[in-house]
């Protein structure tokens, strides 16, 4: 790949000559068409005369349609069905052609030939009837053999083809009814098909449920022993578990567990016990310690002992005092009452003192009690604990048994569905139109129109056999060269080389007897030399002014539309100049602003040429493609440069993901990779624009306009841009261009784009040489009518 330091050896290839081609004059065709009006009318008279003979020579076909309606959703009979339904649009459009599919599959065909016994119907490819062999050997007592197995299928496959060939199934669109039209040239045979096709349909839908219901039925019982089997192997394996590790007990716990917590409530209660005995215990003690009467504690006044010495102790004490008062102290009545007295409070704390006893007892039977039960609970929590590392085991056990359970219940269940559905018809696909026997035949159409068909050929046969004729046998002698109209059209080839063109009288004469090809072109395809005149202008010339309107261009769509064949300019998205048009108003303006160029080129090998414009820059960049594609059509070689380095419209068209093709690019670049020269298949070469700042980006230009005037491989450059306003990088570009054209937007006021124009060149618009009035649709307007064709 090379660039600016590599020695450049190139040379373009030589421009495409036109070639003129003979036209044949509207004129002189119709005359000659009159000339043998009688022979054409005879061809059409003996044309339809033969069609009608055709027509009537062709077997009549008869069509016989049936409808069907099938609806996708079918019948809920069941909660569960085998195939679930299609619920969108899209889905049940599907299944509907599905089933019209199935109409004509070979299992509901062959149904029908065996119904209605096509394999001996000569015409669907049977031997119908008895052949005169047969027969014969039947009067001399020989029977013909019977054919063998190969030969029947033979003749029913060959029936098979045959009526597959009359059926012709068609959806409606946006509904389910399906068409079923089967032709025969026996109308009561066709209908008989049609509905015979019906039937075999609706049996075959039927039996294809009930053939996939038994199918699931037999595939499900099929599991049922070996999961019966697995399911009791499970439920062992668990009971066996159970009764080694002493797993015994209710559906809801264990009996180890039961007796655990029945033991932790023992021990509690037998804990309260204890303390309650010793707080019994405690309050007799202190009773007994303190200087009150121990007689006060509830033992003692619940106790009916306690309560009757305390009734004798208080008689006694009230005589002792009664005798105190009234006897001595040494008196023995009084002495024995006292020693009463002594004797009963002796008893009762000796009564007081076996009730601390029995608390004594009591609490020390409870401390026993509750210390059994606490080994007794000691001993459960180890069981308990080696029973919980064993339930590790026993719950993995019970989960296979539970899942075998389910599996086992739910193949079950299922099981017994499917053996019920396959007696019930779930299709909700009904026959809503009956074939009847068709009144009219449906091929060959009708006479008339055989004759009016053989009536056209044979007149455009005529007529197309004298046209021919006339050119081959007159085609030596070719007619005078009628005079060319006088038209306003330069020489193309005037930017191909800057030599001038001799004119014409200094060419040297032709023979009389040969007539130039040029002369042959038609007018309109064939541009005249340019004249003397048109040569000899004054260096600076009135710009010219041409208008690119709607009329000129077409619209593409750009990307989609992109071929793998390289880089085509006409597919960027952007409007281009209709094909086909070699002379229309703006390309004949457009050729007489390139002449102009070359004339103020002085000469010069490579004019260089600047689009500037005001405004929009897409609209300018689209001008200049289309220049570019003028020029190219003329046969010029052209090198089209993005001059513009801020809006970049051209490059960022040619160079994308889906644009970059490596093998396309050229040798020619601007200082780095991105911005090399791009060949398209319009015979144009692209520079992208540059990058850097404005004189970064002119000079670069600038060099590479030098290397590729150095190298000679191009005969026109044409430079987009540089947009306004100009820097001082773009008007040095400008001084070096040859000449200029200003693109003004309809869309703006001219006057005023003009004037911004102008007012920017400043001495450089000495070099204007024309004007290009866009007229182009505006761009949001654009967008706004593709979003309408979205």
């Amino acid at each position: 790949m090379l660039d600016y330091n590599q020695p450049i050896d190139r040379t373009g290839p030589e421009a495409s000559q036109r070639k003129p081609q003979a036209g044949f004059n509207v004129l002189e065709l119709a005359n000659l068409l009159w000339r043998r009006k009688v022979a054409i009318a005879a061809a059409a008279l003996l044309g339809a005369t033969l069609a009608v003979v055709v027509g009537k020579s062709v077997t009549p076909r008869y069509t016989a349609t049936a409808q069907l309606y099938v609806d996708p959703r079918e019948l809920q009979l069941v909660d569960r069905e085998l195939t679930p339904r299609a619920q969108d649009v899209s889905g049940m459009s599907m299944v509907v052609e599905s089933q019209a599919r199935l109409i004509t599959s070979n299992s509901v065909l062959l149904q029908v030939i065996q119904q209605a016994g096509l394999d001996k119907d000569p015409e669907f490819g049977g031997g119908g009837g008895t052949s005169l062999m047969s027969s014969l050997l039947g009067l001399i007592g020989l029977h013909p053999r019977a054919p063998s197995a190969a030969e029947k299928n033979e003749v029913q496959l060959a029936a098979l083809d045959a009526l597959n060939k009359h059926i012709t199934v068609r959806k409606t669109e946006k509904s389910f009814i399906v068409d079923i039209e089967v032709w025969s040239t026996d109308p009561a045979k066709a209908a008989m098909l049609a509905n015979t096709l019906t039937n075999a349909y609706l049996a075959e839908s039927r039996n294809s449920q009930a053939s996939a219901a038994r199918r699931a039925t037999n595939d499900l019982s099929s599991r049922l022993k070996e999961l019966r089997e697995r399911l009791r192997n499970a439920e062992t394996a668990l009971a066996t578990y159970k009764a080694q590790n002493n797993f015994v007990g209710t559906q809801d716990a264990l009996i180890s567990d039961q007796q655990l917590s029945t033991s932790n409530q023992r021990l509690s209660a037998a804990r309260a016990a204890t303390m309650d005995a010793q707080a019994r215990l405690d309050q007799i003690e202190a009773s007994r310690r303190a200087a009150t009467d121990a007689g006060a504690i509830p033992e003692a006044l619940q106790s009916p002992t306690i309560a009757n010495l305390r009734a004798q102790y208080a008689d006694a004490r009230k005589k002792y005092a009664e005798q105190a008062g009234e006897l001595g102290p040494r008196h023995p009545a009084l002495r024995q009452t006292e020693k009463q007295v002594e004797d009963l409070k002796r008893t009762i704390n000796e009564e007081i003192d076996r009730f601390a006893q029995s608390a004594k007892n009591d609490l020390t039977r409870a401390r026993d009690f509750e210390a059994s039960l606490n080994r007794a609970l000691e001993a459960q929590k180890r069981q308990s604990v080696q029973l919980s590392q064993a339930g590790v085991r026993l719950r993995e056990l019970e989960r296979e048994v539970d899942a075998s359970r389910d599996v086992y219940q739910s193949f079950l269940k299922r099981s017994r569905e499917t053996e019920e559905q396959e007696s019930l018809n779930t299709s909700a696909a009904r026959v809503i139109g009956e074939a009847t026997v068709p009144q009219r035949r449906s091929f060959p159409p009708a006479m008339s129109l055989f004759a009016m068909i053989g009536f056209i050929f044979g007149a455009i046969a005529a007529s197309s056999w004298f046209v021919a004729v006339e050119i081959l046998f007159t085609g030596a002698t070719a007619p005078a060269p009628t005079p060319a109209r006088p038209q306003r059209t330069p020489a193309p080839d005037a930017m191909r080389a800057p030599q001038r063109a001799p004119p014409p009288e200094a060419s040297p004469p032709q023979p009389a007897s040969r007539i130039p090809e040029v002369e042959q072109v038609p007018p309109e395809l064939a541009a005249p030399p340019l004249q003397p005149s048109m040569v000899e202008q004054p260096l600076i010339e009135k710009p010219l002014i041409a208008r690119f309107q709607e009329a000129d261009v077409i619209h593409t769509l750009g990307a989609i539309l992109a071929t793998g064949g390289g880089v085509d300019l006409t597919r960027l998205g952007w409007p281009t100049l209709r094909p086909g048009f070699p002379l229309t108003t703006l390309l004949n303006a457009w050729r007489d602003m390139r002449a102009a160029v070359a004339r103020r080129a002085g000469g010069k090998a490579m004019p260089v040429i600047a689009l500037v414009g005001a405004g929009e820059t897409t609209g300018r960049s689209v001008t200049t493609l289309n220049f570019a594609l003028a020029a190219a059509r003329d046969g010029a070689r052209v090198l089209m440069i993005d001059a513009d380095h801020r809006a970049r419209s051209l490059s960022n068209k040619l160079i994308r993901p889906s644009k970059s093709e490596p093998s396309r690019l050229g040798w020619l670049s601007i200082g780095n990779k991105d911005a090399r020269e791009i060949k398209t298949v319009n015979g144009i070469s692209v520079l992208p624009a540059a990058e850097g700042d404005a004189g970064k980006a002119a000079a670069a230009i600038r060099k590479a306009i030098a290397q590729a005037r150095s190298a000679g491989g191009y005969d026109l450059v044409i430079l987009d841009g540089p947009a306004m306003p100009l820097s001082a990088g773009d008007c040095k570009l400008l001084d070096d261009t040859d000449s200029l054209v200003a693109v003004l937007p309809t869309s703006l006021d001219v006057n005023d784009s003009l004037e911004e124009i102008l007012a920017a060149l400043g001495p450089a618009e000495r070099k204007l040489v024309g004007v290009v009035l866009e007229e182009l649709t505006p761009a949001i307007q654009t967008r706004q009518r593709g979003r309408q064709y979205a």
